[in-house]
This record gives C-alpha cells, sequence and structure tokens, in this order.
C-alpha cells in the first residue's frame, strides 16, 4: 500500500507522513523506555487491533524508526526497539506531554490508564528536584527509572542499578503531580506505603 503524504514542501508535513498515522506516536511512546514484545505492546495500547498494530509496526520500521529483531529460542520471538530516529523523537513525546497535562481532566470511565504512561509528565517533576542523576519510580507493581544528564531525561524499565532518588507513588499521585495539582515535594513529605 502507497504511502499517503501531504505533499506540502514542509518539514512539519514531511514528519507527519511519517509518524502522523493514528498510533504511530503511541507505539513510539511505549518503546521510549525500552524493547517490546509484540504481545507487550498490544497489551500496553488498548483499542488498536492487531491488524493496525502489525501494519503500524511495518510502517515505522520500513521508515526507520523502529527494528525488529528476533531473540529467544530458535528465534521465535520479535523484539521492537526504537532506532537513533525512533529515540530523536523523545523531545517531541515530551513536548506533547507537557501540552497534554493541561487537557487531561478528570479521568472517564472508559479512559485506559497504565502506570508506565506516567513516565513522560513525571520526568519533568523529578528532574526539577535531581537536575543530574538517577532516580527509580514505583507506581504500585510498575517500577521505571530516569536517567537525568546535561543532555535530557530519559526513562527505562525497571529500577536504576543504584538511585539518588526513590519515589513510591500510587495513581492519583502520579496523576497529581502530571497534572501539576500536586508537587513531587508534597509526594516526598507524604510517601506511599
Amino acid at each position: 500500500m502507497p504511502r499517503r503524504s501531504y505533499d506540502h514542501y514542509c518539514t512539519v508535513s514531511r514528519a507527519l507522513d511519517i509518524v502522523g498515522d493514528r498510533w504511530n506516536l503511541l507505539v513510539v511512546r511505549e518503546l521510549c523506555s525500552g524493547p517490546r514484545r509484540y504481545s507487550d505492546l498490544f497489551a500496553d495500547l488498548p483499542g488498536i487491533s492487531t491488524d493496525v498494530l502489525a501494519a503500524r509496526l511495518k510502517d515505522l520500521e520500513r521508515d526507520g524508526i523502529l527494528t525488529k529483531r528476533r531473540v529467544g529460542p530458535r528465534a521465535g520471538t520479535a523484539l521492537y526497539e526504537l532506532t537513533e530516529a525512533g529515540t530523536a523523537l523523545r523531545p517531541v513525546l515530551d513536548s506533547l506531554s507537557v501540552w497534554g497535562s493541561a487537557q487531561l481532566g478528570e479521568r472517564r470511565a472508559t479512559d485506559a490508564v497504565r502506570a508506565h504512561w506516567f513516565a513522560l509528565p513525571l520526568g519533568h517533576a523529578v528532574a526539577g528536584l535531581l537536575p543530574l542523576g538517577t532516580a527509580t519510580v514505583h507506581i504500585g507493581d510498575t517500577v521505571f527509572h530516569y536517567e537525568i544528564t546535561e543532555s535530557g531525561i530519559t526513562h527505562h524499565d525497571g529500577p536504576a542499578e543504584h538511585a539518588d532518588l526513590e519515589l513510591r507513588l500510587d495513581l492519583t499521585e502520579a496523576t497529581e503531580i502530571a497534572t501539576g495539582t500536586r508537587a513531587l515535594t508534597a509526594a516526598l513529605e507524604d510517601p506511599v506505603g
């Protein structure tokens, strides 16, 4: 199937030709913290059909945003991960996350939620407390960590080997911090569990 294009000689439209299809940036969001299997992506993208996910992965691989490699016994499992070009989309997701925090509003009964979806908006709050270093964040059973360097913030699955800061939040606190209705320092003063 030929790629759809805006056919505008414009940097924004060229970028949207590649990542503007529905679900593409959410696939990138899922891969920001590390490689994922197809089944992991499908589980953490509620509402996507298997056909659409397969098509988006194929398109993003063709466009150099992600790679697929085979792992496991007899190389039967595919693992998807971002390329350098895909990783370069992190600032775009960060900006969308900042802008989207004001749009989040109250959670609707039909809204799916995954704790790791808060990694992007929480990163700015963590970097405000820890300008350089490593921080581990627990939200319920979900654990991820940040590496904050002079060149920016990245997040990764699992705890940091040696964290400078460790946070334990519940989903309500993570939401409040992400939307700016609660300061991260308040969560430090009133730890969960």
